[in-house]
């Protein structure tokens, strides 16, 4: 069993306290949750100990200090990286999630840092300094949304408010789509979602995706040849399929018109009839509690389709 009680690497140890010399004692924050400790948690990694509930937080992931926020669990965070722009309250600072610089990770003085897949390796030094970590990979569907925002709760004393989220999240994000099939019907439309100019798309495979298939859109991407998550389509494969509804998902002046100066993309039903809408980027791309913006912005693009 993989645990966050871990016997030091001495060198790194020292290299670190002292890249942290003349640092002033940060103050601790208020807010902390009651959760009974020790607790241990399943991460992407295995099973995590957690002997006393944190309250210094460093997260590393937008996705993550979302969900942290929405759990109750907000006052416990000291630090985000420099993507964590919501909510508002998110701490400002220019940490990297990507890359993470674990001598300026532990100028904070964590006592829990919560980071992504891909900075597995941080993570790795960060525990042999005795600092647990919680590595959570990228959600893929719905119910991953819901399942770390629970494993959050536990581990930072929040585990009945992160239950009552993650349920209010859920509900809500299920009663929008049963409002919009009410109002629409089973049509099958088909769907275009474009990551950025260059025409990368994103399959059923991912998890906005999966919130297309969640209100029985039809994605094309899913024939692309290359298959994976996101493909990068051509214009002749986009144009062939002609999808009924384009989302875009990158924040780009004049996108939305861009795409009738496209060679025939003025052909496309989506852009024949305006049917194509803006996806905030960070909403879009992030499984936290916001996937329900995420649901209302589809539904009014859906809703718009019907009644056209």
């Amino acid at each position: 069993m993989r645990t966050a009680r871990r016997t030091s690497a001495v060198l790194l140890a020292t290299a670190l306290t002292l890249s942290a010399c003349g640092t002033s004692e940060p103050s601790e924050p208020e807010g902390a949750g009651d959760g009974e400790f020790p607790v241990t948690v399943t991460d992407a990694r295995g099973e995590v100990t957690l002997d006393a509930e944190p309250s210094r937080i460093v997260s590393l992931s937008p996705t993550t200090t979302e969900m942290l926020f929405e759990i109750g669990a907000g006052d416990q965070v000291v630090a985000a990286d420099e993507h964590s722009n919501y909510p508002e309250e998110a701490p400002d600072t220019d940490l990297s999630g990507f890359n993470p610089s674990v001598e300026a990770v532990v100028e904070n003085d964590p006592d829990l840092v919560v980071v992504a897949r891909n900075a597995e390796d941080a993570a790795d030094q960060l525990e042999a300094v005795d600092i647990p970590v919680l590595v959570l990979s990228s959600g893929e569907t719905l119910e991953d949304t819901y399942a770390q925002m629970r494993l959050l709760g536990e581990a930072t004393g929040h585990a009945d408010e992160a239950d009552e989220a993650a349920d209010r999240v859920e509900t809500e994000f299920d009663d929008i789509v049963a409002e919009t099939q009410e109002q629409t019907g089973d049509v099958g439309l088909s769907v275009y979602h474009e990551v950025d100019d260059a025409m990368h798309s994103a399959s059923s495979a991912t998890f906005i995706g999966q919130v297309y298939e969640r209100f029985g859109l039809r994605n094309i991407a899913d024939q692309a040849e290359d298959g994976g998550g996101y493909p990068q389509l051509s214009s002749e494969f986009i144009v062939d399929a002609d999808p009924d509804l384009i989302f875009l998902s990158y924040d780009t002046d004049g996108a939305v018109e861009g795409l009738a100066e496209r060679s025939a993309f003025d052909t496309v039903t989506a852009v024949r009839e305006d049917h194509v809408a803006m996806l905030d980027p960070d909403v879009s791309s992030r499984w936290g509690p916001r996937v329900v913006e995420l649901a209302e912005d589809v539904s009014e693009a859906l809703v718009a389709v019907e009644g056209s």
